[in-house]
């Protein structure tokens, strides 16, 4: 894992996804816990107490001064709220939401990365997609790879307005997947089977269906396509659920978040 040179910064490092990019980080190693610091309400090291060496302060603008990557985490409702002068800094900001020219009007800087990430960053499971700001610098492109590489997958993408379908598909982990898995189980449980058996096995299935979807070349679509050509019963549901408004339900749902996403100040 890449260790970056200098020091990072988390204001809101101590929430759900703040102390998950935070575990990453510390945990790889991208850089030492006395070069990484947290701003938060309590000043405590919620959490991360394992980690030596880290830098805790109530003080946003202290944290600020002292770093040189300073990634925001914090509720898109406080954005306004985060009360610092950051010009010359290279900020990452995680804030579902807040555009890029939201974000240097708040702070002050121009160096500006919009992210969305997930809690999965804990274990290193993320997926980390990123818009930069033309101010961005490639060795400030190669400092936010290593940041995101860190919490799982990354890509920079190029247009800013794809944060946003990112931010409803892949940022609330495990969200929508549990929903399915949900239905799934209460399907099981309707059927006679007891619910412990049915979660656990509904867990298990969808670890599986995951790790093989991640390891081999095949698509999403390539398991479906070839799961339906092999005509047995999984092929029967799937041509059962193709044919229903179940796809329709999901576009609707994701569309649903995404505007949530472009709304979450207003």
């Amino acid at each position: 894992m890449t260790q970056i040179d200098g020091s990072i910064g988390i204001i809101g490092g101590s929430g759900m996804l703040g102390s998950a990019i935070s575990e990453a980080l510390l945990d790889h190693e991208v850089v030492p816990g006395p070069n990484f610091w947290i701003s938060n309400r309590t000043g405590s090291a919620a959490g991360l107490e394992r980690h030596a060496g880290i830098r805790i302060t109530t003080d946003n603008q202290e944290l600020v001064d002292a770093c040189d990557v300073i990634i925001l985490s914090v509720p898109p409702a406080r954005a306004s709220d985060i009360g610092i002068r950051a010009a010359g800094k290279l900020l990452v900001s995680v804030m579902a939401g807040v555009t890029v020219e939201e974000i240097k009007a708040l702070t002050g800087a121009s160096r500006v990365v919009r992210a969305m990430s997930s809690p999965a960053a804990a274990l290193s499971l993320a997926y980390s997609p990123w818009f930069a700001s033309p101010e961005v610098t490639e060795d400030d492109r190669r400092k936010v790879t290593a940041i995101f590489a860190a919490c799982g997958l990354t890509d920079e993408i190029g247009e800013e307005g794809n944060i946003d379908h990112f931010t409803a598909m892949t940022g609330p982990v495990p969200g929508f997947v549990a929903y399915f898995a949900k239905c799934m189980a209460d399907y099981a449980v309707g059927k006679g089977i007891g619910r412990d058996v049915a979660d656990r096995a509904i867990r298990q299935l969808f670890l599986s269906a995951g790790t093989m979807m991640s390891i081999g070349e095949a698509t999403p679509a390539d398991h479906v396509r070839e799961m339906i050509d092999y005509a047995g019963t999984t092929a029967a549901g799937l041509l059962a659920m193709e044919n229903s408004p179940l796809s329709r339900a999901i576009h609707d749902g994701l569309d649903a978040a995404v505007e949530k996403s472009r709304n979450m100040r207003r």
